[in-house]
């Protein structure tokens, strides 16, 4: 029996990767513990990781730069490296190495090329490109790629994961490095591949940006898959209170409380119990509440949470 479910973009099962290290090249350092995970069709999805935790060998793996020392994957139903799947992706490394005089005129048309993609489309495609990510077109034909900023590097270098419409969009901390202004149309640029819908997969550990753009994290961490889901999932909604006030709390109301700060007659703290009880008891006492604000745990909690709990266990 057929499923109607399309199958998953990327599927990784217990994927290991280990490094010989030493003079002797005697030493091994594991870099990946057997990690599965998957990623589907028109998801943006974002592995979560301090740095070091091995995210980029992942990547690396997975596109066929770097060799796995265990565990196997697929991408668009292939066995990764496959050559035929290439045409199909794009790829924003986070340190790119640029050819410094070349224009990005020049760099964007050499790389169309690799993909064979005809002068006429590329006459077309690369005004395009400089104009979604920002780049003027005068001095993308002008300026050699030396004399841009870091910035306008990463932009180019947008671009020229775009140059063959990749059905599947690999990028390594796209952030990284990036002004306010720079994150924010980064950030852009991705929803807007992801309105189209493309599949995202990236690194990150910007969370803040994360939250806004994924359907779906995994959060590494030397090595090991922590956890994965959507972030519905992994932050749900539960009700718990911001509470600041001041004056004398009753015993009662300090034990429905946590993180409990006092600072003279000012308090405040993380409302667990019950609500309405909280209140009754303020309204018996001397206390006055000022704030009383609805908390969500953010994704920079539950990551920093599940690090960690990791780091007391290990």
């Amino acid at each position: 029996m057929t499923s109607d479910q399309p199958e998953s973009i990327l599927q990784v099962w217990e994927l290991q990767k280990t490094y010989r290290t030493g003079f002797w090249l005697n030493k091994t350092v594991p870099s990946l513990k057997g990690v599965t995970l998957s990623v589907e069709p028109g998801e943006t999805f974002g592995l979560l990781g301090p740095n070091g935790a091995g995210k980029t060998t992942l990547l690396k793996i997975v596109l066929g730069i770097v060799r796995r020392s265990g565990g196997r994957a697929k991408l668009l139903g292939m066995p990764i490296g496959d050559r035929a799947t290439r045409a199909q992706i794009g790829y924003l490394p986070e340190n790119a190495y640029y050819y410094d005089y070349l224009t990005a005129w020049e760099f964007l048309s050499f790389m169309g090329g690799l993909f064979e993609l005809p002068g006429g489309i590329l006459k077309e495609r690369i005004p395009q490109l400089l104009d979604w990510v920002g780049l003027d077109l005068a001095t993308a034909k002008t300026k050699p790629l030396k004399q841009y900023s870091k910035g306008m590097l990463q932009r180019v270098g947008m671009a020229q994961a775009l140059i063959n419409n990749p059905d599947v969009i690999f990028l390594d901390e796209p952030m990284s490095g990036l002004d306010p202004t720079g994150r924010y149309r980064m950030r852009e640029i991705i929803l807007a591949l992801k309105a189209q819908g493309k599949t995202i997969f990236f690194n990150s550990h910007i969370l803040a940006d994360v939250e806004q753009i994924c359907d779906r994290v995994a959060i590494l961490h030397q090595g090991e898959l922590l956890t994965s889901g959507s972030l519905a999932e992994l932050l749900p909604k539960t009700e718990q209170y911001q509470v600041q006030g001041y004056g004398m709390l009753p015993e009662a109301a300090k034990s429905l409380m946590t993180n409990l700060e006092e600072m003279g007659d000012r308090w405040s703290g993380q409302l667990q119990g019950d609500r309405q009880a909280f209140l009754n008891q303020l309204h018996n006492s001397s206390a006055t509440l000022e704030q009383l604000t609805l908390h969500h745990q953010s994704l920079e909690e539950f990551f920093l949470a599940q690090i960690q709990d990791q780091d007391s266990g290990s």
